[in-house]
C-alpha cells in the first residue's frame, strides 16, 4: 500500500508595503515564483514619495500577479489561498495590495490570510530552495534590519515572536539612506555606501556609539554626528567628500555594523540560544553578512541569511508566513483594513 501523498497549497502572496510590487506563487514552502516590479520614479526624489508609491502600485499590480501566475504555471482556480500584508507599512501602499488581494479572495472564493510584515522578514530563512537545506531551529534569535525597523527578536516558533530588543528612534536602514544623501550618493543611498566602502579604510575615522541600556539602539545621533563631521572638514577641504567617499563609506558603515553585532552578541550571551539570523533589507549589505558570519564563528553560533533576493521586500516571504498560517488555518474575513503601524507581538 502506497503512502498518501497530501498535496501542499497553492499560496499567491501580495506584497506592497513601501516601493515594492511583488508577488509570489508558493507551493507549500518551495517558492514557484516571486516578482519583483521596483518603483524607479522615487530615485529623483532622493526617497519615497507615498503618494507616487501608492499610484505606481495600482498600474503594477496587476502585471506582477499575472507575471506570478504564469511563472509558476498555477491557474486562478487552482490556488488554495491569497495572502497579503496588512502591515506595518506605507498606508496607500499597503492599501492598494488588501484591496486587491480582498477582491481576489470573494471572488475565487478562497481564505485570505494577512501577514505581519515584520514576522514575514524572519520567516524568510523557512523559504526552501532544495529538500535538504538547513534550516534554524527554535528558538533562535533574528537580528532584523531594515530602512524602517532594527530589531533582535527571540523567535519561540512561527506563531510567536518577542521583541527583546529595538531601536527607541531611527531605523540603521534610514541611518544608511540618509548618510548617503548627505555625501550626495543616489537612491536608494545604503548599496551606494556598500559599494564605496569597499575600497575604503574602516578604521580612518570614527564616530560615536550611542549608549544605551540594555539591548535598545538609537541612530539618530549618528547621523548628525556624520553632518557635523563633514560640514567642519569641509570648511579645511572643499572637496573633500569627493576626495575621501571610500573611506568616509568605509568607516561610516563599519560603525553601524559594530554598533548591530555589539549589542546582538549580548544577546546572544544572555539567552544563550546558540541558532542565529539575519534579516530585513539591510542584510544585503556585504560587509553587515561577512561580520555575521565571523560573529556566529567565534560564538560557535550556526548563522543563516536569506539568499539576496529574500532579504528585500518581496513576496515570497509574504507567502511561507502564510504557508504557516495556513496549517492552523489562521484566515481572516474581509472586514479588517491594514496597519501603518503595527508593533509585532
Amino acid at each position: 500500500m502506497h503512502p498518501t501523498i497530501v498535496q501542499q497549497p497553492y499560496i499567491l502572496a501580495i506584497e506592497s508595503s513601501c516601493d515594492e510590487t511583488s508577488a509570489a506563487v508558493m507551493c507549500g514552502t518551495q517558492v514557484l515564483s516571486n516578482i519583483i516590479a521596483t518603483q524607479k520614479i522615487h530615485e529623483k526624489y532622493g526617497g519615497v514619495v507615498p503618494e507616487l508609491a501608492s499610484r505606481a502600485h495600482q498600474v503594477n499590480i496587476l502585471p506582477v500577479v499575472h507575471q506570478a501566475l504564469s511563472e509558476a504555471g498555477v491557474q486562478r482556480h487552482q490556488l488554495n489561498a491569497v495572502a497579503v500584508t496588512q502591515g506595518p507599512g506605507l498606508m496607500g501602499s499597503l492599501l492598494v495590495g488588501v484591496s486587491f488581494a480582498k477582491s481576489l479572495s470573494l471572488g475565487l472564493n478562497i481564505p485570505l490570510i494577512a501577514v505581519h510584515h515584520m514576522k514575514a522578514h524572519v520567516l524568510a530563512h523557512f523559504i526552501r530552495k532544495s529538500a535538504d537545506q538547513e534550516v534554524p531551529a527554535y528558538p533562535f534569535l533574528c537580528l532584523t534590519v531594515s530602512g524602517g525597523h532594527t530589531q533582535i527578536v527571540l523567535v519561540h516558533d512561527a506563531m510567536n515572536m518577542e521583541v527583546i530588543g529595538e531601536t527607541i528612534d531611527d531605523a540603521a536602514g534610514e541611518a544608511f539612506d540618509k548618510a548617503a544623501k548627505v555625501l550626495g550618493l543616489p537612491y536608494p543611498g545604503g548599496p551606494m555606501i556598500d559599494r564605496h566602502a569597499t575600497h575604503g579604510d574602516a578604521l580612518k575615522y570614527h564616530f560615536p556609539i550611542p549608549r544605551l541600556e540594555g539591548l535598545r539602539y538609537s541612530f539618530s545621533g549618528l547621523k548628525t554626528s556624520l553632518l557635523y563631521f563633514l560640514r567642519d572638514r569641509k570648511k579645511e577641504q572643499v572637496d573633500f567628500i569627493e576626495q575621501e567617499m571610500d573611506h568616509i563609506c568605509a568607516s561610516y558603515q563599519h560603525t553601524i555594523v559594530t554598533y548591530l553585532l555589539k549589542n546582538f552578541s549580548r544577546a546572544i550571551d544572555e539567552t544563550g540560544i546558540r541558532d542565529i539570523c539575519l534579516a530585513g533589507g539591510v542584510s544585503a549589505n556585504s560587509y553587515l553578512r561577512q561580520r555575521f558570519h565571523e560573529l556566529a564563528s567565534t560564538k560557535g553560533c550556526r548563522a543563516f541569511i536569506p539568499d539576496f533576493q529574500f532579504c528585500t521586500d518581496n513576496a515570497a516571504m509574504i507567502g511561507i508566513a502564510a504557508y504557516h498560517q495556513y496549517q492552523l488555518k489562521d484566515f481572516t474575513d474581509l472586514n479588517w483594513a491594514p496597519k501603518a503601524h503595527w508593533k509585532m507581538s
